[in-house]
């Protein structure tokens, strides 16, 4: 009995581990591919985003219109308007990583 109660604990652990990996894994990816646009905490507010006109994900009318399917063509293929890159794909990620990195711009909502 305490060996199957062992077990269950251990392997609630270890996906708890794994999300935590994962979830800092995604904080790292945005600071490094998103944050110069989107800023750190996720307002737009840098130079580049106010040239660009994107949007404040804390902004929770903003969350609500974003679909997650739109956020993971976004981070995958980029975003072109009239044939003009305006936001580049996020090269090298996995779609596991990708939608980690969606659930992490979700957290900006206030």
């Amino acid at each position: 009995m305490h060996m199957k109660k062992l077990l269950s604990l251990s392997i609630a652990i270890i996906a708890v581990s794994a999300l935590s990996a994962a979830a800092a894994d995604a904080k790292a990816t945005y600071e490094q591919e998103c944050a110069k646009c989107h800023g750190t905490d996720g307002k737009g507010q840098t130079k580049m985003g106010q040239k660009l006109g994107i949007k404040d994900y804390t902004d929770a009318k903003v969350q609500a219109d974003l679909k997650d399917d739109a956020a993971f063509k976004a981070i995958k293929e980029g975003i072109k308007k009239d044939d003009k890159p305006l936001m580049k794909p996020v090269e090298g990620l996995s779609d596991d990583e990708i939608k980690a990195l969606v659930a992490y711009l979700r957290a900006f909502k206030k």
